[in-house]
């Protein structure tokens, strides 16, 4: 009984750990929007030009960066 108490801790530390890192790399993606959209207005006309590596970033990070849960439902 005491292995089934450990491993339900340590999935509950996965889970908590999988959950902290999704809001770490949703809040990156938070900031470097913030960092964007101050390119945006500092540049004006020119924003094309000179933040088009925040906004190239910025899109790869929403992509990439979603808060997801911790199960995977299949359902297929």
């Amino acid at each position: 009984m005491a292995a089934n108490v450990e491993d339900f801790k340590k999935r509950l530390d996965e889970q908590d750990l999988h959950i902290r890192e999704s809001w770490v790399a949703a809040m990156k993606a938070r900031i470097v929007r913030g960092e964007l959209i101050k390119c945006q207005r500092g540049e004006g006309v020119n924003h094309y030009k000179h933040c088009r590596d925040l906004a190239e970033m910025y899109t790869g990070m929403i992509r990439e960066n979603k808060v997801k849960g911790y199960k995977i439902i299949d359902t297929e």
